[in-house]
This record gives structure tokens, sequence and C-alpha cells, in this order.
């Protein structure tokens, strides 16, 4: 752990960090001297994300959470608060996917990834920004996708809450700047985390073609380096070779 580091001291709230990209953002900014703070819905797998970054050494704090539900994010808010001290960087990283034509889709399906992909974005932020307002500073990063960028037969559900969460980035950038607030976006095409695929299952896909989790890591840490007159408002992310 890089004491030395900007960031050390700095507490960081990543939702969606019980695996894949999440994890890989919190290791990567433990490693940077940040204090963490981690959720997910599953309790299990995260209780297994707490004990991997405790046994690094890191300072970590998890708390189970459904980022859908007002109630849930207020109170994560609040109890890492209580725990660390005030929130300084949140990674809106908990994201869902439903694939297949619009029409053979469900209204249960829209709801599962609106609901996570961007009301979850909206409650959590919205959990965190007073308290950033009142000391000027802070940093919100939304993991979006390529997808927020692209259409693909299959995608809609998906496309249309990347495409919404971009939005949402961009106008909450506006509000917040005046505070000393960044809000950053980053977009990676494919990862290879077993998360899914358009096509069926992520075997269809080379993964030792496709970017990793580590690789999204990196470059939160790019953008939550910016100096604090400047800041990156989105990070488009692909991979060498197609996959």
């Amino acid at each position: 752990m890089d004491r030395n580091s900007p960031f050390a001291g700095n507490v960081a709230l990543i939702t969606g960090a019980s695996r894949g990209i999440g994890l890989a953002i919190a290791e990567r900014l433990g490693q940077l001297g940040a204090r963490l703070a981690i959720c997910a819905r599953d309790s299990r797998e995260l209780d297994s994300a707490r004990s991997r970054l405790a046994s690094a050494g890191f300072d970590v704090f998890a708390m189970p959470c459904d980022v859908s539900s007002a109630a849930q994010t207020a109170a994560l808010a609040e109890k890492t608060a209580a725990h660390f001290g005030p929130i300084d960087f949140l990674i809106n990283n908990a994201g869902t996917a439903r694939f297949g034509p619009l029409h053979e889709s469900t209204e249960q399906d829209w709801d599962a990834v609106l609901d996570t992909n961007l009301k979850g974005v909206f409650l959590m932020s919205r959990a965190v920004i007073p308290a950033m307002i009142s000391r000027r500073r802070g940093h919100i990063v939304n993991i979006s996708s390529l997808a927020g960028k692209n259409a693909f037969a299959g995608g809609g559900l998906y496309c249309a809450s990347k495409w919404g969460l971009l939005g949402l980035t961009y106008c909450m950038a506006e509000d917040l700047r005046g505070y000393g607030i960044r809000v950053s976006a980053v977009c990676p095409g494919t990862v290879a985390t077993g998360f899914g695929h358009p096509s069926g299952s992520p075997s269809k896909k080379d993964a030792a073609k496709m970017l990793q989790p580590a690789d999204v890591a990196h470059a939160v840490e790019m953008t939550l380096s910016a100096a604090p007159h400047a800041f990156i408002s989105e990070v488009l992310l692909r991979p060498t070779q197609k996959p």
C-alpha cells in the first residue's frame, strides 16, 4: 500500500465490488492507500471479497446493498461515513444485463436492468452528494460501457441503460462542478468477467483478447488522479485486438 499516494486516507465507496470490475477497482484503490467501502447484493460473495481485501492489508468496510433501493443506498452512505468519515470517491459500478430482442423482453427484464444500471446510480449518487457539496470536494465515477455509444441486436435494454447513464453523468457534472465535485464516466468494451454477452456464452469471444478488470481499474485510477482544477469527463476503453 502506497501511503504517499494522493489517495492515502481517502474514502472510496465502490458498488458491485464483490467480484469482477468492482473488486479490481477496490484492489487498485486499496493499493494506492484508499480506505475501502464495498457493497454487493450477494452477502456471501461480498464477505469473500472483504476477506480478500482485508488479507491484502487494506482498510475495508463491507455492507450488503441493493442499489435500486433508496433506503439501502441511504443506509450504505450513512454507515460508510460513520465508519470511515466523509466519502471522497464514489465508484458506481454495480450493473446487470438482459439480452434479447426488445419485443421478446418482459417488463421485469426492463425493470431489472434499468433499476440497477441507471436508477441505482441516481440513488447512490443522491445519497452521497450532499456531504460532498458541504465539503466542496469529491469525485464520482460512473462505470458505463461502449454499449452506451453503440447499438447492437439484442442490446436494447442494456444499451438504453448505458446511454441513459452517460446522459445522467454529463448532467451531474454540470450540476456539481461549481462545488468542486467532479463526475466522470468510464466506458469499457467487453471485459473478461463472465458477465455475459448478447450472443450467448462469454466463451463465444476470445477472453485472451478481451479487456481485463484491471484495465478498467487503471482507467478509474487515471480519472481520479487528474489535477483538482481539471477533470476527465469520459474514458473510452477498447482492447487492442477485437475479441
